[in-house]
């Protein structure tokens, strides 16, 4: 039995997962899904959201959990699971980077962001100023991040998406060869993505090679159009 970890992307929160936990539950495993900060149940103000808390929350957890974890970490949110990992290297067995962001020491999210010039989200995004965050329009719900999904999940988005911090994706990720490097990297590429492209994660994954690159046929989010077979990748990294 392997404990995963599991944090969500930009705008959403824990209930992101809530098709594969039981998947890896029947199959013996433990699962854990968090609300970041400001995000999902958690109610701190947005606007106070920070980057360093931000992966001392999760760090906060790993402590908490007997033995080590696979920390799997979707979509922008790459980057809390590298961080936590440069403070934790002995608490993670395994990096599992799901159409996330992987981004190499002294970069920023944004840098690798700006570069993703096919991704269809950026116009649908307004900046709250006043709140150092940003949120996304509805419009843009189903084609950039559910194409693949049930309706039904569209319409649960629309009620339950919320505010994206700002400021960690200005924040340069700080990384060493002997904590973050040495925790083994496993990415798994969606191929039909529109928010975070094939080409940026293949950039990605090429500039910070991965122990193995999975792929799935799938959109944004396949923990809600394919949690089977997601589930199936994350079982078999488990075994690894």
């Amino acid at each position: 039995m392997k404990t995963f970890v599991l944090i969500h992307g930009s705008w959403h929160s824990s209930w992101n997962w809530h098709r594969v936990i039981p998947i890896l539950e029947k199959q013996g495993h433990r699962a854990i899904a968090i609300d970041l900060p400001g995000m999902g149940r958690d109610k701190t103000p947005i606007h106070e959201v920070k980057m360093q808390s931000t992966v001392e929350k999760i760090c906060t957890l790993l402590d908490s959990i007997d033995g080590k974890v696979i920390l799997v970490g979707h979509s922008k949110n790459g980057i809390m699971i590298s961080q936590a990992a440069e403070y934790r290297p002995d608490k993670i067995e395994k990096l599992v980077y799901l159409a996330a962001y992987l981004i190499p020491n002294g970069k920023t999210q944004k840098e690798y962001s700006v570069l993703d010039t096919q991704g269809v989200l950026k116009p649908y995004v307004t900046i709250h100023q006043e709140l150092n965050a940003h949120t996304l329009d509805p419009e843009i719900y189903k084609e950039g991040l559910y194409a693949d999904c049930d309706d039904n999940i569209t319409e649960l988005a629309k009620l339950l998406l919320g505010h994206e911090p700002i400021e960690s994706a200005v924040t340069p990720l700080q990384l060493t060869d002997n904590n973050y490097g040495r925790v083994p990297r496993i990415y798994i590429e969606c191929t039909e993505d529109k928010a975070v492209t094939p080409f940026i994660q293949r950039k990605m994954y090429t500039e910070t090679p991965c122990e193995k690159v999975y792929r799935l046929p799938t959109s944004h989010s396949p923990f809600f159009s394919k949690p089977q077979e997601l589930s199936d990748i994350l079982c078999e990294i488990a075994l690894g």
